[in-house]
């Protein structure tokens, strides 16, 4: 897999988002808009680094990336890049927000109030992306006058997750809640509930998502075996593949999903940068495999998938074109492939 690269510059535009309902000072999202820009033809642009969008291609497709718990948005770089070099604009973001009661880190956001066995499938689990989604719509309005104005089409969005953010993507999908959800994307992220929040040992809650999906996971992600005791069930396990079991039995049967494990890759092969003082690395022993390499690939996969659901004319039928072949060719770093 090769992944498009960028025949342009890429740049940042830096906003914030208050997130209704949370508690201050836990109540903003620190979010960057990376998107294709032209070079700098001025001295304020030179000096400032503020460089005008490239709109030759405008509006753009976006994918929103919902990070793992305690990782920074900066670890998904890699995949902004790739992403805006194939025409589409990406967001990330931070947020440090609660975690559990009384424990606060980086999270994608998970409402508490609507996890649990009475409350599940009422609302989205995740209540940053709608204010996300309604700040980038008034950056985006073609009759402002910011720098953000018009390049944007959120009729076409896509949601990358990884993790605890993969699995908030999948229960907040639902045409119903964000119809502008085109296509969503997932790495190291199931459906599986805690015994925490009042679940029953070994249940799958439904993914309420009718566009195509892709789940992806490394055969070396130690990460998830490792808390199979979350769920009742006992790490390492050969029956504890919870990724699968979400792809099989937790997207409705009519929706396009896939499947894809990379071989050698561990849980965090999603983010470069990773801060071993953070996130629970500690779980997963030495990788063999080039980390670095495999999230190449990862990038080049995502963003295929992305230009294939998201983008247009040509764009899309190239991209589709080459999903086809990596499902029906060998590929080094793809250990299963699946498609349903």
């Amino acid at each position: 897999m090769t992944a498009p690269t960028t025949t342009g510059l890429v740049r940042s535009h830096r906003f914030a988002v208050q997130v209704p309902g949370a508690t201050a000072p836990y109540d903003t999202l620190h979010a960057t808009l990376r998107y294709p820009a032209l070079p700098a033809d001025n001295d304020v642009e030179r000096m400032s680094g503020m460089l005008r969008a490239d709109r030759s291609e405008a509006p753009y497709p976006v994918v929103v990336v919902l990070p793992g718990v305690n990782v920074a948005s900066a670890g998904y770089l890699d995949l902004a890049l790739s992403l805006v070099g194939a025409g589409i604009v990406t967001v990330t973001f931070d947020w440090i927000g609660e975690l559990f009661p009384g424990q606060h880190g980086l999270t994608p956001g998970v409402d508490i109030a609507v996890v649990g066995p009475t409350t599940y499938g009422t609302a989205p689990t995740t209540p940053a992306l709608a204010p996300l989604l309604a700040a980038l719509a008034e950056l985006s309005d073609p009759a402002g006058q910011g720098p953000m104005a018009g390049m944007l089409d959120l009729e076409r969005v896509g949601l990358f997750g990884h993790s605890a953010g993969g699995t908030v993507a999948l229960q907040s999908a639902r045409p119903e809640w964000f119809g502008q959800v085109r296509a969503v994307a997932t790495y190291g992220s199931h459906t599986m509930a805690s015994q925490q929040l009042g679940f029953a040992p070994g249940t799958l809650l439904a993914a309420p998502i009718a566009v195509p999906v892709m789940l992806v996971a490394g055969t070396e992600d130690g990460i998830i075996a490792a808390s199979a005791i979350r769920y009742g069930e006992t790490a390492g396990a050969a029956g504890h593949d919870p990724v699968e079991r979400t792809w099989a039995e937790a997207i409705p049967a009519e929706t396009e999903a896939w499947l894809v494990r990379l071989a050698g890759a561990g849980h965090l092969t999603a983010c470069s940068w990773e801060d071993p003082t953070s996130a629970r690395g500690f779980l997963e022993g030495p990788l063999e495999a080039d980390q670095d390499a495999l999230r190449a690939e990862l990038c080049a996969l995502l963003t295929t998938f992305f230009a294939a659901r998201l983008a247009s004319g040509d764009t899309a039928a190239k991209a589709e074109t080459e999903l086809d072949q990596i499902l029906t060719q060998s590929h080094p770093t793809i250990a299963d492939i699946r498609r349903r």
